[in-house]
């Protein structure tokens, strides 16, 4: 019955029949479904303050607390969820598409289309990823769209490498020999062809590069690059809370604990793709 599925459908049960796999999707759909129905589910508007009730520790009416400026930290947390997932998004698909079209194109056609490609992308990759969103952001101005273009640029070259590598198997395969002999195009070729059956690895690396896009963002607003206030966003919720995290622990530790709760998560779907996708593991 099963064998009458696709691969990825087979795939995608095999990661969720995976205690950690089916762990990481819970995690990363609750957390998604949050950021969408934020205004419906937290209690308080997440801007709005309390007087006279800054920094109390969680309680019946502020069930995480409240911050220095008497604003629920757990609603804050919720709207935060959105900045980080959205700009996690906007990144990885624009530093997929990017990345997987002219890894495609490179590995496809070689000669100096190859080179010229693959030495842009190698100059990237010689500045650390954070050092390069910081410069990219300084160009742009800080905000939620210059850190999601930061990030997008930081993992183009990730995407086109990968991409690259597969292509460079897959298309001295016989499929792609054969599709050549009856006259297809190379467009044709590369994306009605190659491309499908390099996606294992991708769905992989998509998965891979939304942890690194949504702790990125969560560093670069800790900078002062990110989201600003009143918007909440995790990474500022953590800068603000240094100054108070020997008089109000709850500040800080409960926007590290969401963070560190959708990367365990991510890391999680993560690993569970991977041996779902493993060819060696298919019969296990």
């Amino acid at each position: 019955m099963s064998s009458s599925h696709g691969p990825l459908y087979q795939a995608c049960a095999r990661t969720l029949r995976n205690p950690m796999g089916l762990f990481g999707a819970v995690v990363v759909l609750t957390l998604a479904l949050a950021a969408i129905f934020a205004p419906w589910i937290a209690p308080y508007n997440p801007i709005e303050q309390h007087p006279g009730s800054e920094l109390v520790p969680p309680s019946a009416t502020f069930w995480l607390g409240t911050d220095n400026l008497g604003r629920d930290l757990l609603s804050r947390i919720i709207f935060g969820s959105r900045s980080s997932l959205l700009i996690g998004v906007v990144a990885v698909g624009i530093g997929a598409a990017i990345g997987i079209g002219t890894g495609l194109a490179a590995g496809y056609l070689g000669g100096g289309v190859d080179a010229v490609i693959m030495r842009i992308y190698d100059a990237l990759l010689s500045f650390p990823a954070i050092l390069l969103g910081i410069g990219v952001v300084s160009i742009l101005g800080s905000g939620p769209l210059s850190v999601a273009y930061a990030l997008a640029v930081a993992t183009i070259p990730n995407f086109a490498r990968l991409m690259r590598s597969r292509v460079l198997t897959e298309r001295e395969r016989e499929y792609v020999v054969a599709a050549r002999c009856i006259g297809a195009q190379s467009g044709r070729i590369m994306w009605q062809h190659v491309l499908p059956n390099a996606v294992a690895p991708l769905i992989i690396q998509i998965s891979l590069s939304m942890g690194f896009a949504i702790l990125a963002e969560s560093a670069l607003t800790f900078l002062g690059l990110g989201t600003q206030p009143p918007l909440p966003s995790w990474g500022g919720m953590l800068n603000e809370s240094r100054a108070y995290l020997r008089t109000s622990p709850s500040f800080g530790i409960f926007p590290g604990l969401a963070l560190a709760t959708l990367l365990l998560g991510l890391n999680f779907l993560t690993d569970a793709l991977r041996d779902a996708l493993d060819p060696r593991r298919t019969n296990a």
